[in-house]
């Protein structure tokens, strides 16, 4: 199916770089929900999966702005997710010493265990790209890093 019908669009498009952004927008947020489908059978955000897979990865605790660099989502509210998934025992914080003002956040057992049930599912994830070739994948991931970092390399932000 083409962006033109996905979105029910009779106009042409400005140009073909308009279509792409369309497409790219449209892409994210369909793929978004397919990854919410497999979330929601263990009842987390995509923003908690996230921070869930970034602490399981670090080798020490990391505070709330050291997640929100690394996520995914730079918008969210870093804090607040922290405390819902505090309230669910997948993450616990802890107060530094130095600095009463920082939290330290590491993963729980049940969070290390809700991942692993995840991680046997990461087939169904996979799954949703598997109408292309590995070489296409790889070409897909190439093309948008280089969308990315030709766009920083603007510095328009």
């Amino acid at each position: 199916m083409s962006i033109e019908k996905d979105i029910q669009q009779k106009a042409a498009f400005r140009n073909e770089h308009h279509k792409a952004v369309v497409n790219i927008i449209f892409s994210s947020n369909w793929l978004h929900e397919k990854v919410k489908l497999l979330l929601d059978t263990e009842d987390i955000t995509n923003q908690q999966y996230n921070i869930l897979r970034i602490l399981r990865g670090s080798k020490h605790p990391l505070s709330t702005l050291q997640l929100r660099e690394r996520m995914l989502d730079k918008m969210s509210d870093t804090s607040r997710i922290v405390d819902r998934m505090v309230k669910k025992d997948l993450v616990q914080k802890t107060t530094r010493a130095s600095d009463k003002r920082q939290v330290d956040v590491v993963v729980t057992e049940a969070g290390l265990a809700l991942l692993e049930r995840l991680d046997r599912k990461n087939y169904l994830i996979d799954d949703i790209l598997n109408g292309l070739t590995e070489p296409e994948t790889i070409i897909l991931n190439e093309l948008l890093d280089k969308m990315r970092e030709n766009y920083t390399a603007l510095n328009v932000d």
